[in-house]
């Protein structure tokens, strides 16, 4: 397994699971306090009903593990699982595992297209092969200044777009989250334009850090987090991770994006973590990595989340500042 040479940082001392377990109450008020998110949008709350929980996450098969977060202590599965975003599910940061249930992952196709030599629909079962998953530990940056260090398991992006054979057309990368509003309640809000959209350039796309995952944890992924398949592009800001993917297309425009649509003064395509640019509200220079404590000290956050060394040279010539 190829290992990348990923500068060490202090890690941050976790607290025990099961110290954890005991305590979530807290954990959760005190998340509140700093869910800074985007405000004055909510789900009717009428709709809003805690359904079933949804079925647990099955095990995978795992081929090896691969340390990509400087030797981090991992953010304990409990932490990973119930603080998200995911505003089809909600837009607290508890609503995506209350409301899991709501995303239906049955006989998930994912349809590829646009400039590529062999388009088509796939099932999730030939899209990815489940016999050949890795482990790869990243850190997770949200742009809202919290972190965590999450064991993702999946494959290589670049080794999915290639089957599809993408022509010297094909520039970017698009794409779009499943669009469900009968069951999706969250897309019945007018906080983003539905369905979610993302986009990366073709360097970015193909770069060996890029990431589709199925899985964390060693099993497969839970709805909250993207189920039954999510973006993992380490270096750039978590939203620009989308969630349950539904299409991938080729093209040779650079592609609209979610939030850069919704607030493009606060919302860049590029997305690249950078502690010298601060959001128009808040600082980007440190973050909080959570870890299961009610309380956690802040950190430096570093350039691409920690990954320059891997990535920098994709962006040689271009103003960070500009495009962000």
């Amino acid at each position: 397994m190829a290992r990348f040479n990923v500068p060490a940082i202090g890690a941050t001392e976790i607290t025990p699971e099961t110290v954890f377990l005991q305590r979530r109450r807290l954990l959760q008020a005190a998340v509140a306090l700093g869910a800074a998110g985007m405000a004055g949008c909510s789900v009717d709350n009428a709709e809003a009903e805690t359904p079933a929980a949804a079925p647990p996450a099955s095990a995978l098969k795992v081929n090896g593990s691969t340390d990509m977060a400087g030797g981090e202590n991992l953010t304990p599965e409990e932490v990973i699982t119930t603080y998200n975003n995911f505003y089809e599910l909600g837009l607290d940061k508890g609503d995506p595992a209350r409301n899991a249930s709501w995303l239906k992952t049955d006989n998930w196709q994912v349809e590829v297209g646009g400039a590529c030599a062999k388009p088509g629909t796939v099932g999730i079962e030939d899209l990815i092969d489940y016999n050949a998953l890795e482990e790869r530990v990243y850190r997770l940056r949200c742009v809202e200044a919290w972190s965590m260090v999450v064991p993702w398991l999946g494959v290589p992006l670049g080794d999915i777009l290639k089957r599809f054979e993408p022509t010297s057309n094909a520039k970017y990368v698009r794409f779009d989250t499943i669009l469900d509003p009968d069951n999706l309640k969250g897309q019945r809000s007018s906080i983003l334009q539905w369905p979610y959209t993302e986009g990366l350039r073709m360097d970015e796309a193909m770069h060996p850090l890029s990431f589709m995952a199925v899985g964390l944890y060693g099993k497969t992924l839970p709805a909250q987090n993207g189920a039954p398949l999510r973006l993992v592009v380490p270096w750039k800001y978590g939203y620009k991770s989308i969630k349950s993917i539904v299409r991938i297309e080729f093209v040779e425009e650079q592609p609209d994006t979610s939030w850069n649509l919704s607030a493009p003064h606060e919302y860049g395509f590029y997305s690249n973590v950078n502690p010298t640019v601060s959001h128009p509200r808040w600082s980007q220079a440190r973050e909080r990595r959570l870890d299961g404590s009610v309380i956690t000290p802040k950190i430096n956050t570093l350039m691409f989340n920690g990954y320059a060394d891997q990535v920098a040279s994709l962006y040689d010539g271009m103003d960070l500042t500009k495009y962000t």
